[in-house]
């Protein structure tokens, strides 16, 4: 089927918005030179698009509701056996709603995504099966992935599995819910800010946002290259660092990906202790404005149970470390904008896997926007007028300190193994009523991230580990090491876990 010819007028509309004036013999010369292009896109449109093969049975499912969705964190339940055998046998696995899943509804927690089926499965999707797991549905996750907070997903907000009608964080919400329910062993989150870890520390789970590329990412809905990732969420190291061997490694389809870096045996590496270890408490990840000094304290006494544990534990200071978050925010708002909203999800000037079922079905957005979320509509708003105004500009100096912020941690690292800081500033907070001020839905969605996102714009490894419980609420320590370095992180979480029962310090 031929693509469809654009008429004078819409040759003229184009030409109008670059600022061109073009007379009415211009734009008919212009058509007339362009016909021979237009029949090169024939040629493509009449070829086959060529995707990964779908090879696993499975059903749409359904979505679950009252008893068997009580905490809200389910999107859709299914049933999708892997091979017999393999590392993740007989684990059940559950994904958050911005990974394909081919045949299985996706809505990315968005009202303007609702009704899109998927056509591929995302790489992780393929590996967990091809290792044995049980993929058991879609968890809830927050509007396109845009909060901190687990109040913004259009078909409900997810409860914390620890106090009914408090957030599970975001925006891997229902994942991390569902995981710290004990309803499903596995799950996959996503990270662009701190969206696997936040709600695996509000939920008392272990989230790891692996160094950025060694997790494909590939049929996983994007934000911006740059900062996107997608891992494993489980309520065991073990269980961690089982399924990030399962994920890890180059598809050949995703340009986040650097050749060469290779999954290695975590499971092997994390028993080697932490005797010999030097670790470096982040001065500057505590005392945030937003701080709960009790949840800040519990960190510190789990730092200090690490030198029980024969560890060399020290406080350094990272000046730069507080300034991480708004480094992080011109990347995230410009280029959020830009790429998942404007270009659809997808855009340009990379190679790898595009899927174009999810293009063309999000590219609807446009005539539905008022139905976004206040988060989405705030960072939108934002992304543009510096878009608009500033041409870019602190997108791409965002990117330049980048470096210096990595710098700034890698100077620390050549002396120190890991560094060690609260994930969040607090515990779950209550979710927002459903008459909420715009102000407190946002404030609810960004005042986790402190910590979190400085570590997506550089790409270093990052696990939260629950070290305590306040109130009946975990609390959550994020260790972070090296470029590449996920076994010690695997390590230090092993030996501190193997000490007690993390719920009852």
């Amino acid at each position: 089927m031929a693509v469809k010819r654009p008429t004078l007028a819409q040759l003229d509309e184009i030409a109008s918005d670059f600022g061109m004036h073009l007379s009415e013999s211009q734009l008919a010369t212009y058509d007339t030179l362009l016909q021979s292009s237009f029949d090169a896109y024939d040629v493509v449109d009449a070829l086959p698009d060529y995707v990964p093969l779908v090879t696993y049975p499975r059903t749409p499912g359904y979505r679950p509701s009252g008893e068997e969705n009580k905490y809200g964190a389910w999107y859709v339940k299914t049933t999708i056996e892997g091979k017999p055998g393999g590392k993740l046998a007989g684990k059940t696995v559950v994904l958050k709603d911005n990974v394909c899943l081919a045949g299985v509804p996706m809505m990315n927690g968005a009202s303007t995504l609702e009704g899109y089926m998927p056509n591929i499965d995302a790489t992780v999707v393929t590996r967990l099966l091809d290792a044995g797991a049980t993929i058991v549905g879609k968890a809830t996750c927050e509007y396109f992935c845009f909060s901190g907070g687990s109040h913004t997903s259009a078909p409900m907000p997810v409860h914390n599995p620890y106090r009914y009608g408090y957030s599970a964080g975001g925006s891997s919400s229902g994942s991390a819910a569902l995981v710290g329910a004990g309803e499903v062993d596995l799950a996959i989150g996503g990270d662009q800010g701190g969206s696997i870890r936040m709600p695996a520390s509000f939920c008392g789970v272990y989230g790891m946002k692996a160094t950025h590329g060694l997790v494909p990412y590939t049929g996983v809905a994007p934000i911006e290259l740059t900062i996107d990732h997608t891992g494993p969420m489980t309520s065991t190291v073990t269980d961690n660092a089982l399924m990030l061997e399962v994920l890890a490694g180059p598809d050949g389809l995703d340009p986040r990906q650097h050749a060469g870096r290779t999954a290695q045996p975590y499971t092997e590496l994390m028993l080697g202790g932490v005797k010999g270890l030097k670790i470096a408490i982040v001065t500057e990840g505590f005392g945030w404005p937003k701080s709960d000094g009790a949840s800040d304290a519990k960190v510190r006494e789990a730092a200090a149970h690490f030198t029980a544990l024969g560890a060399s534990v020290t406080e350094v200071s990272i000046p730069m470390h507080r300034i991480g978050a708004s480094i992080w925010m011109p990347i995230a708002a410009e280029g959020g904008t830009q790429q998942m909203m404007k270009d659809n999800g997808h855009g340009f000037n990379w190679k790898g896997l595009y899927v174009t079922s999810m293009i063309d079905f999000h590219a609807s957005w446009r005539q539905r926007a008022d139905q976004l979320s206040d988060t989405l509509k705030a960072t939108m708003i934002l992304g543009e007028y510096f878009i608009r105004h500033y041409r870019g500009r602190y997108y791409a100096k965002a990117q330049n300190l980048s470096r210096q912020l990595a710098l700034a941690y890698n100077t620390v690292f050549a002396d120190y193994d890991l560094l060690l800081m609260p994930t969040v500033p607090m515990t779950a907070t209550p979710l927002p009523k459903a008459d909420a001020t715009i102000e407190e839905i946002m404030e609810r969605a960004y005042e986790t991230l402190p910590n979190t996102a400085p570590f997506d714009v550089t790409g270093h490894p990052a696990l939260n580990v629950p070290c305590g419980m306040l109130d009946g609420l975990p609390v959550g320590m994020m260790l972070v090491g090296k470029l590449w370095d996920e076994a010690t992180i695997y390590r230090a979480a092993y030996a501190f876990e193997q000490s007690g029962d993390w719920k009852k310090r």
